[in-house]
């Protein structure tokens, strides 16, 4: 069966070997560059939170860290689609379309046994796939640390880092080959999939704060507490009593004339005058020290699902057999 699963399956897995080795440069690439600009242009305590540092900073951000992190801001629907629609959705749905089903499980393994060891093998490379990208990914992270500061309870970021990635592409493989046993058409199961991953995506993103009772924190600068690290929930305002409201009155610190009142400058002079008047903002947000739980969290929703399509894909394929 090993020797099967590599001939069968060789090209998937050299894609997107090749994919991992292309990204792991581009990785590199980008690390080595910031880490040079650093150590030959930064000020000494830059790159860092002090004033001084702006203009390092936005160097560093936007010449080595924004390129190549738009590039992996793809990967949670992308990375999790093109699994499924290339590695999942093919593994029955091809055998059904060209009529192989009947020769590969009239050998001497059973269709149980056949049906098991191909889920299993390439679900783990799935997953070490998976782990590689999270590594190289957690790896060229903390480089840029100093400037974007801690982002990893971030959407974007938590998806990328961890375990997570590799329970969400696991999640899409097994995903794909249920939608192969269910449509019997590879380009069905392909487009089934890939529509599927992009409503999960958005669902467990938005669901994320529902993971544990957010902190609270009450703010008497114009500075969100969680902007040091975490991930914020929402924000409201307190009267001088203490009563938490959604906004202050709409007379309440009106904009000094002559300031657009859309404008950034009028939205920090009202949020400075609203705090001199005894107003306070109570920030509701997730600490960065709750990573591993909603790794694991996440990724033990994943992985039930995984567990239902994988039950439903071999008793569904056994059902047809049979």
């Amino acid at each position: 069966m090993l020797w099967l699963t590599w001939r069968q399956h060789r090209a998937q897995i050299l894609v997107t070997g090749a994919l991992l080795f292309v990204l792991g440069l581009l990785l590199l690439v980008s690390g080595l560059r910031a880490s040079s600009y650093i150590t030959e242009q930064a000020p000494p305590g830059c790159p860092g939170p002090a004033a001084a540092c702006s203009a390092v900073n936005s160097a560093i951000y936007d010449d080595y860290y924004y390129p190549v992190f738009m590039v992996f801001g793809l990967l949670p629907i992308l990375g999790s689609a093109l699994i499924g629609a290339f590695w999942g959705a093919p593994l029955l749905a091809a055998e059904f379309e060209r009529g192989t089903n009947a020769l590969a499980w009239t050998q001497s393994v059973s269709t149980g046994r056949w049906l098991v060891t191909k889920l299993c093998l390439l679900g783990g490379v799935v997953v070490v796939a998976a782990l590689i990208l999270s590594a190289m990914i957690g790896a060229w992270l903390p480089v840029f640390r100093d400037v974007i500061g801690d982002k990893s309870l971030e959407p974007g970021t938590f998806t990328l880092i961890g375990v997570v990635p590799a329970a969400w592409w696991l999640y899409a493989f097994v995903l794909g080959a249920a939608a192969g046993t269910l449509f019997r058409r590879t380009l069905a199961a392909m487009a089934v999939t890939v529509a599927l991953v992009a409503l999960t995506v958005p669902a467990v993103f938005f669901s994320r704060d529902s993971y544990a009772e957010p902190v609270r924190a009450v703010t008497t600068g114009s500075t969100a507490i969680y902007q040091s690290g975490g991930a914020l929930v929402r924000e409201a305002w307190l009267t001088p009593s203490g009563q938490e409201i959604a906004a202050p009155p709409a007379g309440e610190c009106p904009s000094p004339a002559g300031v657009d009142v859309r404008s950034e400058r009028a939205q920090l002079l009202k949020d400075e005058c609203l705090l001199d008047e005894g107003y306070r903002k109570a920030v509701y947000y997730h600490p960065t020290s709750r990573f591993w739980r909603f790794q694991w969290t996440e990724s033990g929703i994943l992985l039930a699902a995984a567990l239902v399509l994988g039950g439903l894909t071999v008793t569904r394929t056994l059902h047809r057999r049979n």
